[in-house]
């Protein structure tokens, strides 16, 4: 049986910085493709500094760790004529190029994609902005958390009197880095067919609103009418009680789509059997949401789950890390794997979560250090350190 990953053989250069760039390097590498950092001498990427809980490793911080992990750095001056030289012939021989850097920059440098198609007419380039290489938002700032104020999303959020939340993750760097992978892939495979390279673009904005598909359709076909959010335990804006999270005498319950009236029964709350009329469901949902909030508060979450779960009624216990670790359902996933540096610096993170012919994907190699593969890279490819 083959056991080779299904991109073994592709070399991909990364440019790119901070997540969503090398979010997507991280998942080719995940699939079996060697993926290459270039990388400036003695600062490198700028995610070894953005720290979070001020965690480090050996000198990084772990959010570089986490989503760097399984890559190779060649430290490189691009404004330096012989470093550029070098990483011109290395881009010949590549099959993929991601980069992010703000619209312009690259090709003032001498790499924007024709430059690069001139170089290698097969190269996938991988390119990812904040808004769109044109526009009049082309240069601004494409920081995620901005991305979110200004693409409506951070108004789903939260309860009807709450102002504006904003996600406890960088949902636009995440998600577009998985388009971008999409986009990558897709143009591998027509490579595949044809032998011809393609162009990939992406922008943080456009993966935003594309996450917002569902409500945004909606939105668009309803006359323009903005989302109401719940005013008790929202949890999606056009969606009727009981959906949301609801707190219980020793922990938090949350219940997803159902009828109002079966779950009255199920809960002994004689005050739901009133809502016969679906449509209320949601016309009604503070009122109802109300009722339950108050009656799930009288007992405990597990009390809850048992009336619940044997009727098959939508719900959840809502869990912290240590207690989904505790779970034997968490574990038997192996969803976390530990990677280490040449030297011992480890750390335990995620893997991917793509399992192909039923195999996971794990790789043991950490983040690599500035440079660190630099001299085997010139070497392997005949690109000695004069040009």
């Amino acid at each position: 049986m083959d056991t080779a990953a299904p991109l073994d053989g592709l070399l991909v250069l990364d440019f790119s910085q901070f997540l969503a760039g090398p979010s997507c390097a991280l998942r080719l590498a995940d699939l079996g493709a060697r993926v290459i950092k270039i990388e400036r001498p003695d600062v490198g990427d700028l995610c070894r500094q953005l720290y979070i809980s001020n965690l480090e490793l050996d000198g990084d911080s772990t959010l570089f760790h986490s989503i760097n992990r399984n890559k190779q750095s060649l430290a490189a001056n691009l404004k330096d004529p012989a470093d550029l030289l070098r990483v011109r012939r290395l881009i010949a021989r590549a099959d993929v190029l991601i980069q992010n850097f703000r619209p312009g920059v690259i090709e003032r440098i001498g790499l924007g994609y024709e430059a690069v198609r001139e170089l290698n007419p097969r190269i996938v380039y991988g390119t990812v902005t904040g808004y769109g290489n044109t526009g009049s938002w082309r240069d601004k700032p494409g920081q995620d958390l901005l991305v979110q104020a200004l693409s409506g999303l951070v108004w789903l959020n939260g309860d009807a009197g709450q102002p504006p939340l904003p996600f406890g993750l960088a949902v636009a760097d995440m998600f577009a880095g998985a388009h971008l992978t999409q986009g990558i892939l897709a143009c591998l495979v027509r490579r595949g067919i044809s032998g011809r390279g393609g162009l990939v673009e992406v922008s943080l904005l456009e993966s935003v609103l594309d996450l917002q598909f569902e409500v945004l359709t909606t939105f668009l076909n309803d006359g323009g009418q903005l989302p109401q959010r719940s005013a008790v335990n929202n949890a999606h804006a056009y969606l009727g009680a009981p959906y949301g999270i609801y707190a219980t005498a020793d922990g938090y319950l949350a219940l997803a789509m159902g009828s109002v009236i079966r779950l009255g029964e199920l809960l002994e709350c004689p005050q739901l059997a009133a809502y016969t009329d679906s449509q209320r469901w949601f016309t009604e949902r503070d009122a109802i949401k109300s009722i339950l909030a108050e009656h799930l508060a009288t007992r405990t979450t597990a009390a809850w789950l048992a009336r619940l779960e044997p009727a098959d009624y939508w719900c959840a216990d809502v869990l912290t890390w240590p207690q989904l670790m505790q779970q034997p359902a968490f574990q038997q996933l192996q969803m976390t794997q530990r990677v280490a540096r040449a030297n011992g610096a480890a750390l335990e993170t995620t893997r991917c979560p793509i399992r192909i012919d039923g195999q996971i994907l794990t790789a043991p190699h950490g983040a690599p250090q500035i440079g660190e593969h630099t001299d085997r890279v010139l070497e392997e490819f005949g690109l000695d350190r004069q040009g």
